[in-house]
């Protein structure tokens, strides 16, 4: 068993290696602060962040939600079309 647990370590290493520009021994350091996963190694020297969760919603909530992006998209359209009838209608009265 452990001669396997060292086999997978330095193939871990390889593949860090191979993936970033770190050396040996700053690729054991990193794979031993990350608990021996070598893909938040590479993440991390790539730069690419891990992504949260969204928070659960349930069905209720989602259902509101889209009712009141639809209100409110509804609402800027009415006083838009209202915005634009008056000033139509100014125009109209001017002439």
């Amino acid at each position: 068993m452990e001669f396997e647990d060292k086999e997978a370590t330095l193939e871990k290493i390889s593949i860090i290696i191979r993936q970033t520009d770190y050396n040996e021994l700053t690729a054991r350091e990193k794979l031993a602060e990350y608990n021996g996963d070598h893909i938040r190694v590479i993440k991390l020297f790539m730069g690419i962040t891990e992504k949260k969760a969204p928070p659960v919603k349930s069905i209720n909530q989602e259902i509101y939600r889209q009712l009141r992006y639809k209100m409110n998209d509804s609402i800027r359209e009415y006083n838009q079309k209202q915005s634009e009838k008056i000033i139509h209608e100014l125009k109209n009265i001017e002439e």
